[in-house]
């Protein structure tokens, strides 16, 4: 490592140090702000910069009739594109039909406005890739979008990616019939084939060995840069995934904005930044059939093997509509969260089960640590406005850590059932949560807490009334 980088890495250690805990009883200076290392990071975060080349995948053979499979034309425009030393592989208007596309180093793949890029929903056209699933590495189906170990990649435009996924394909292999399952059909619980996985990770099986694909129905991520650096989505409209929308894994330097992500199929989260440094996600929009945003890092064995966290998240702008959370830590977490940074979002749906969420196990295991919101406009959730929980999912002897949590300046009109919820082990108590400037109404329950340790409410008003907690 060069001797700035070193500096640089020195400082920026320094800076973060500040955010161990909250003002006045944190290392370093007592007037220092968690929120004053956002500038840090965003000088970190820079989006990639292209050659000005055009490539347009209609000059190698690519067809806009929703019909031709313009598979090798993409293929070959993007393999040009980046043996000339980069540019844009431009999609004009116009509807095109494809098998998977992979992304390589210096390519911007840049669909334009009135452009849809039709993915097949034809499992056979996917090949088996080294992926990461619900936390777990192994080989399966290529993801609808994928690169690996590519530098300088991105999707812009704004035009349209769409899965096609829905009750007739992809959906049904979740294994429930509000998806499109019928009974005796094939799914990914059918004989265990996504516990089958789960189990070669905790036997310690090489990953190599973990070959999955056809006959185990764990369907295929929509857009993943795996090993990745300097990645930038922005623009586009992410619509009927298989599963997970946008799922970065072990990238560094990942612009996320002004992306529109609609599925409201099984698992479909919108954004999963999983074991990824240096992440900006702006002025998106969520409407999707699970979390919104979910920052990851692992599952269980797998996840400790790995061990990389996600860190310095930045979420600035975005609105969420249905969802099972709005911003959400977990639940492979196994390689630990820290640093997130949420602002200026708006967030309401009667569809949408919680504003901020943290889930882990003791299966789990990791650290969580210096979560931070603030300016945060909720109309309405349907179960709690903040939940942070230690018992989500399968139990173990790894026990979790969450630490460190500041809300601020929040407004919520409808709280749902429980305005904040907090679970713990009494040998792991959430710790350092605070408050500040809050205001909760329609909502039974205002809190509960189990096993917790310097929970604090500063200008907190839950029903029209002022909470002030037993010291």
């Amino acid at each position: 490592m060069k001797v700035r980088n070193i500096a640089v890495v020195l400082l920026f250690v320094i800076s973060l140090a500040g955010c161990s805990s909250f003002r006045g009883n944190r290392v370093g200076s007592v007037n220092s702000d968690p929120w004053d290392t956002v500038k840090v990071i965003l000088k970190d975060i820079k989006a990639p910069e292209f050659p000005k080349r055009d490539f347009l995948v209609t000059s190698y053979g690519a067809v806009g009739d929703g019909k031709v499979n313009c598979s090798q034309a993409f293929k070959k425009a993007i393999e040009e594109c980046s043996k000339q030393g980069g540019g844009r592989v431009v999609v004009p208007p116009g509807n095109y039909f494809t098998g998977p596309i992979y992304i390589e180093s210096n390519v911007n793949l840049h669909v334009q406005k009135g452009a849809r890029i039709l993915f097949s929903t034809n499992p056979d056209d996917y090949p088996i890739v080294f992926t990461r699933w619900e936390g777990i590495e192994l080989m399966n189906y290529s993801p609808l979008i994928y690169s690996f170990e590519e530098k300088n990649i991105a999707i812009t435009g704004e035009g349209i990616l769409d899965g096609q996924a829905n009750e007739t394909n992809w959906w049904p292999w979740k294994g429930q019939e509000r998806y499109g399952y019928k009974k005796g059909t094939p799914s990914q619980v059918d004989k265990d084939k996504r516990a089958a996985l789960f189990k070669m990770a905790e036997d310690g099986v090489p990953v190599e060995k973990r070959v999955f694909g056809k006959g185990f129905y764990l369907r295929p991520q929509f857009v993943q840069p795996y090993r990745c650096e300097n990645v930038l989505i922005e623009g586009v409209t992410v619509t009927n995934s298989p599963m997970w929308l946008l799922n970065p894994v072990l990238c560094n330097n990942v612009t996320i904005q002004k992306v529109t992500m609609e599925s409201l199929g099984p698992n479909s989260d919108g954004c999963d930044p999983e074991s990824c440094k240096n992440v900006l996600i702006k002025d998106c929009y969520f409407n999707t059939g699970d979390d919104c945003i979910a920052i990851k890092s692992g599952r269980n064995a797998d996840g400790r093997r790995i061990n990389i966290p996600s860190e310095n998240i930045i979420i600035q702008g975005c609105r969420m509509a249905n969802g099972h959370g709005g911003v959400v830590i977990g639940s492979e977490i196994s390689g630990g969260v820290r640093n997130v940074f949420a602002e200026n979002c708006t967030m309401s749906s009667p569809e949408l089960d919680r504003a901020l969420r943290i889930k882990t196990s003791s299966a789990r295991g990791g650290v969580t640590e210096n979560i931070y919101m603030r300016n945060i406009e909720v109309g309405q959730v349907a179960e709690q406005v903040f939940i942070a929980t230690m018992f989500y999912e399968d139990k173990g002897n790894y026990m979790p850590t969450i630490r460190n949590i500041e809300v601020k300046n929040m407004r919520v009109k409808n709280g749902g059932k429980t305005g904040v919820l907090l679970e713990a082990y009494e040998t792991s108590p959430i710790q350092n949560v605070r408050l500040i400037n809050v205001t909760i109404d329609s909502v039974p329950t205002p809190y509960k807490f189990t096993n917790v340790k310097n929970v604090v409410f500063d200008d907190v008003k839950i029903n029209g009334k002022k909470v002030e907690l037993d010291k």
